[in-house]
């Protein structure tokens, strides 16, 4: 199989955190969308929340209007968010789960139960000329629905296989492990550009960009909070760099 270049995309969500716990306007989630292009980044992803916990409407705008890489739009399936999205115009919407007691996204779209309520939504978003992805776990039944449902795109959820890593589940880690590969593998074969986020960080990175499916991760948390240490620049270079490692151990593969 031919190995597809590998995006990077740097969610902004969690400097609009910082920002809002104290009120006004900085850190600007903006200016570090620019700083994290400059120094390599492919995109941009940011999540607008129903409860605006951190992305605004304003930095929608922003962003839309202000960065020159591709604007990746996560919101969850409601006429609200439609509607601000239609108005935006991104490069891609990322459809995903949302609870507003939930600190973070807890696990992929139910793409099978929800599909009715979906299609509608994939349908405007294509028509309108937006790329429609859709935050799924690597299971089967969800990939070959979100298929059948004409997005695009999937983004593979790997919060389990990440977590099972950094606390050292090795069972657990190597059978969430085996669901991805296997998952990519089957998303690819149905035609689906494959992309992977969530919990991320440079050795979780590093291994699954070996994957020669996925042509694009998305990685938000881990990178803004090395920034704090090394500064946004460096933390891209870096991650840029661990991808780099992944893609060329697979291309020097037998």
């Amino acid at each position: 199989m031919p190995i597809l270049p590998l995006r990077l995309g740097v969610n902004v969500d969690h400097v609009a955190t910082l920002r809002n716990a104290r009120g006004g306007a900085r850190p600007d989630p903006v200016r570090a969308a620019l700083a994290a292009i400059e120094a390599g980044a492919d995109g941009i992803t940011a999540h607008l929340r129903e409860d605006r916990r951190h992305i605004r409407d304003d930095d929608m705008a922003r962003l839309k209007a202000e960065i020159s890489k591709p604007l990746n739009f996560e919101m969850a399936a409601t006429e609200d968010m439609l509607r601000i999205s239609l108005a935006t115009r991104p490069h891609a919407v990322c459809l995903v789960p949302e609870r507003r007691e939930e600190l973070t996204t807890e696990g992929g779209l139910d793409v099978v139960g929800q599909h009715n309520a979906l299609a509608p939504f994939i349908d405007r978003l294509n028509d309108a000329g937006i790329r429609v992805s859709l935050f799924i776990a690597a299971d089967p039944r969800q990939i070959e629905m979100a298929a059948r449902l004409r997005a695009p795109v999937v983004e593979i959820h790997t919060g389990g296989w990440c977590d099972a890593v950094v606390d050292g589940h090795t069972e657990k880690a190597a059978a969430e492990w085996l669901r991805i590969v296997e998952g990519v593998a089957l998303a690819r074969a149905a035609g689906l550009e494959v992309h992977a986020g969530h919990g991320l960080d440079y050795q979780t990175a590093e291994m699954i960009s070996t994957l020669p499916e996925i042509a694009e991760l998305n990685i938000g948390y881990f990178m803004m909070g090395e920034a704090l240490f090394v500064g946004l620049g460096e933390t891209v270079r870096q991650m840029r760099a661990a991808m780099d490692r992944g893609r060329r151990r697979e291309a020097a593969r037998p």
